[in-house]
């Protein structure tokens, strides 16, 4: 869901590109981008519905949240917002006890197993206050009273490219492989306390400069562990989370558990002879429906044709200032011809 698409805004100097840093290495609206909602399609009402799966029938399943009880759910929501609530396009908002009643129907309808919620905005930490349903767990940028900053300004827009929180999430996760066994690591933190950081010598180190900065001394403090990505000194805010909610021990729980896209399959030692069933429903079928046309292409617009081809001729028809002017040069002339006193013979 992107509410503004910037890729396709006058001011963006580069269009159909968004980068996410100022040296554009990196475009982040490539191909593989799928945006479902786009615009005014980005709602309070079509995100609850999404979620909860009260959608119309006409919906296509691109739209759609195709989950059951066995499946993992990222969501990951940024924007302006404040004390218990996050703006939808300026004009409406959602307020975390909404997001919360929506959680909860997901849960009693089985549409997730575990669910993350990742939420950078000012005083994050207020949306997930309100939750109380089983198997999640919660990260925000700021706690409440906090503002969430933003990082890497753009001279040639005039706006930040990204938010600090996520600029720093987006960087651990870069590093991040598929047979990583990186874990959330729920440390004992409190949660109004700066995240505390690992430091080492910075020769043990070289090969983790991208998850690291430098301290005094020649020391390295590394973020290993998605609930230290950004510490205060990086953010500026102070990031929470919530895991009371959680079943499993967040020490368990890997990252590509939710950022992984691998499916979880049932594995069975039973042999199913499909050949059998396909050639039992074949024989059912009249020969009609058997016997396959050669597929074809539908025919495709002539843009080569139109793009060359001559404007047609319109009818002339005078202009609105002409007609004006014509009656005024007539006017003129009858004046001059026969004067006032012959206006009471033409009224």
């Amino acid at each position: 869901m992107l509410a503004d698409d910037m890729a396709c805004n006058p001011r963006n100097p580069k269009p159909a590109t968004v980068f996410s840093h100022k040296n554009m290495e990196l475009n982040v609206y490539g191909d593989d981008v799928e945006v479902d909602y786009r615009s005014y399609e980005v709602t309070v009402e079509n995100f609850l519905r999404v979620l909860t799966g009260r959608i119309p029938p006409s919906t296509p399943r691109s739209k759609r949240l195709l989950s059951d009880d066995r499946s993992n759910i990222l969501i990951y929501m940024t924007g302006h917002g404040g004390n218990g609530f996050l703006k939808f396009q300026d004009s409406e908002e959602i307020t975390n006890v909404e997001l919360a009643d929506a959680f909860e129907q997901m849960w009693q309808k089985r549409r997730y197993n575990e669910l993350l919620f990742i939420i950078d905005t000012c005083q994050g930490a207020s949306m997930y206050e309100r939750f109380y349903s089983p198997n999640i767990m919660a990260l925000a940028s700021s706690q409440v009273g906090e503002d969430s900053l933003s990082h890497q300004p753009d001279l040639a827009i005039g706006v930040h490219l990204m938010d600090r929180y996520t600029f720093y999430v987006l960087e651990f996760l870069e590093e991040i492989h598929p047979a990583s066994q990186t874990n959330m690591n729920d440390l004992p933190i409190h949660s109004n306390s700066t995240l505390e950081l690992f430091c080492k010598p910075e020769n043990e180190l070289l090969f983790k400069k991208r998850k690291s900065y430098q301290m005094n001394s020649g020391f390295y403090c590394v973020r290993d562990h998605l609930f230290q990505v950004c510490p205060k000194s990086l953010c500026v805010s102070t990031p929470g989370h919530r895991t009371d909610l959680f079943r499993r021990d967040p020490q368990s729980v890997l990252i590509t558990d939710f950022f992984g896209s691998v499916r979880k399959v049932e594995i069975t030692r039973e042999t199913i002879s499909l050949d059998r069933d396909i050639a039992g429903f074949e024989s059912k079928l009249p020969k009609d429906e058997l016997a396959t046309e050669p597929l074809k292409y539908a025919e495709q617009l002539p843009v080569a044709q139109i793009i060359h081809q001559k404007p047609k001729q319109k009818d002339w028809h005078p202009p609105g200032g002409f007609i004006l002017g014509l009656w005024a040069l007539i006017i003129i002339v009858f004046f001059k011809a026969y004067g006032i006193k012959h206006m009471k013979h033409v009224f």
